[in-house]
């Protein structure tokens, strides 16, 4: 299923990693609801995907029918289902991702500031910039260099 550069992208990023079996099982729960998803009566053409074991990342493509308010609640609901079954937290906006030898880290603010500070995380260090807003933005703008993300300007003191 091909979707549009403009499709709308929700990220949840979790403060740990899922397990390969807490992967499968979410993926198909997400799978599930995707299929299903709709928005007042009209079938959305969404997909949803974990990434890296941290993140679910929901992408809907509105050509064929917009998202509405009670579509984005039930595909709350469904995070929020993921948090109970799995006890993580999805919604915890203080939680900063980043990658050291290709591996994904999840820290929250003030450990993150910590690391800036000593230079362990530094200008060319891989951030999740989990505010992007369409398809395009994620693949292009994810995943990027601190010193290009808004992390650098939150963080800019340390530097």
């Amino acid at each position: 299923m091909s979707f549009s550069p403009q499709s709308k992208v929700w990220i949840y990023q979790s403060n740990r990693a899922f397990t390969n079996d807490e992967v499968s099982a979410i993926q198909q729960k997400l799978d599930d609801f995707t299929s299903q998803w709709k928005a007042h009566g009209h079938q959305l053409k969404a997909t949803a995907q974990i990434r890296h074991q941290f993140f679910i990342v929901f992408i809907v493509d509105e050509a064929s029918a917009g998202v509405t308010g009670c579509s984005i609640d039930a595909s709350v609901r469904i995070i929020k289902d993921i948090e109970q079954t799995y006890n993580v937290d999805l919604f915890d906006r203080f939680n900063i991702a980043y990658k050291i030898d290709g591996k994904v880290i999840v820290t929250n603010k003030e450990d993150f500031e910590t690391l800036v500070n000593i230079k362990t995380v530094g200008p060319k260090t891989i951030v999740f910039n989990n505010l992007v807003q369409n398809l395009e933005e994620f693949e292009t703008k994810w995943e990027t260099p601190f010193e290009q993300s808004w992390h650098s300007k939150v963080f800019a003191h340390l530097l």
